[in-house]
Parts: structure tokens; C-alpha cells; sequence
């Protein structure tokens, strides 16, 4: 046993499939984070907690499911030569969920409705509606995530402790992205505009046009950085502003 666990091929698979769960787990984080925003700051942390340990629960059944899970990809009607699949629907359906997402949330963010005098969101998103939004959404990253999964890694163990470590690396960065747009609330904007980007490249896969992730991962990484010197520019001119004034 010990000796299996120690496979250099083992092993191998292990890395690669918990490096590639981590990077696709980027989308998840962007929506986490904004979805879970809507709450309290006392009702976060456990909803994170909860969101993500069913999304893991959820993961690892589809796992075990495996002859259901490539069954999805199985064509149940055509429509001019194209076959279509339950993983095409699904993806689809999230990606136009994303787009309604993010345009509603925009809009909500330029318009200022339902706020009150302090800034806040008077009409908060009630806890179990952000468990089930977190849930559904993993639901159609999950797909994608378990046929790479399965592609790349043949020992159900293997792929179950990939899973776990992608989760709990999406648990804390979730954590990190949600208080950076707290604390920066122009950069909620930005991962808006993620989230319609991510919306767009799941009805083109639905669509049988795929999108490199590569480039809209990078994409994501550039105007982040570039918003990292929006935020830090400012912050740079007023403190050399007060020493001035001194």
C-alpha cells in the first residue's frame, strides 16, 4: 500500500492534477468571493465554510460517479450537425446564470439601489440563498473539473486528494480576494467583469467553441495587476501629501 503511495507515476499525477484543480479553481474564487459578499461580515466565514465542504462533498460523489459523469458527454440531440450533451446544457446554463450574475450585480453597483445612507446593501442576500448559489455554480465548474480529472489521473484516491487540496487552497484564497474587495470596492467591478468574462467562455464551450483558459487567466492576471497599482498609487500620493504638509 505504502509502496503505491509512493509511486513516482503516482505521485506525479497527484501534482499535476491538484496544480491544474487549483488553477481552474480561479473562477470559482472570483465568484465566491462576490457571492458571499452580500452577507454580514459575521455570516461569511460560515458560509464559505459550508458552501465549499458541499462543494467538496459534491465532488467526490461525482467521482465515484464516474460512468454517470462521461455519460454526460454523450450527444441527446443535434441541432445542425452538432450534437449536444448534458455537460453542453450545463455549461451553458451557468455561463448565462454568470452573465445575468454579473450584469445584475453591475447594475445594482452603478445604480446604488438598495442602499442605505451608509453605503451599505440594505436588502442583504438572505444565507441559504448563497449556499444554493455557491453550490449550483460549482456544479458547473465541477464538470470540466472531474473529466480533466479523469483524464489525467486513473486511482480514485488520487483524485479525491487532488480535490481536497484544491478546495482547501480555494477556501483560503477566497478568504484573501473577498477582504482585498473589501477592502478596495473598485476592484468589485473588475471581478464583475470576470465573472461576465467567465460566463461568456462557458456558453462558447457549450457552444463547441473552446476558449484557452491560458488567455483568459491571463487576461484576469493582467488588469489585476494593473488594478493592484490603481490601489496602491493614491495610497502612495496622500501619505507623500501628509509628509509634505509636516
Amino acid at each position: 500500500m505504502l509502496s503505491s503511495i509512493f509511486d513516482p507515476a503516482i505521485i506525479a499525477s497527484f501534482l499535476s492534477l491538484a496544480a491544474l484543480e487549483i488553477v481552474l479553481g480561479i473562477d470559482n474564487v472570483v465568484f465566491l468571493s462576490l457571492v458571499v459578499s452580500r452577507l454580514p461580515p459575521e455570516q461569511r466565514k460560515r458560509a464559505r465554510q459550508i458552501g465549499l465542504a458541499l462543494a467538496l462533498g459534491m465532488r467526490v460523489l461525482m467521482l465515484f460517479g464516474l460512468t454517470w459523469i462521461i455519460q454526460l458527454t454523450t450527444p441527446i440531440f443535434t441541432v445542425y450537425n452538432y450534437g449536444f450533451s448534458w455537460r453542453d446544457l450545463i455549461l451553458m446554463a451557468g455561463g448565462l446564470f454568470l452573465l445575468a450574475k454579473g450584469t445584475h450585480e453591475i447594475h445594482r453597483g452603478i445604480e446604488g439601489e438598495g442602499e442605505d445612507e451608509n453605503g451599505m446593501g440594505a436588502a442583504s442576500a438572505s444565507f441559504t440563498s448563497v449556499i444554493i448559489q455557491v453550490v449550483l455554480i460549482d456544479l458547473v465548474f465541477s464538470i470540466d473539473s472531474i473529466i480533466t480529472a479523469i483524464g489525467i489521473a486513473d486511482v480514485i484516491g488520487v483524485m479525491i486528494a487532488a480535490v481536497m487540496v484544491a478546495i482547501a487552497v480555494m477556501y483560503f484564497a477566497s478568504e484573501s480576494v473577498s477582504r482585498f474587495i473589501e477592502q478596495h470596492p473598485t476592484t468589485k467591478m473588475l471581478a464583475l467583469s470576470f465573472l461576465l468574462l467567465i460566463g461568456m467562455a462557458l456558453i462558447a464551450d457549450g457552444l463547441h467553441f473552446h476558449i484557452p483558459r491560458g488567455y483568459i487567466y491571463f487576461a484576469m492576471a493582467f488588469a489585476a495587476f494593473v488594478e493592484v497599482f490603481n490601489v496602491i498609487t493614491p495610497r502612495k500620493r496622500r501619505k507623500a501629501r501628509a509628509e509634505g504638509r509636516h
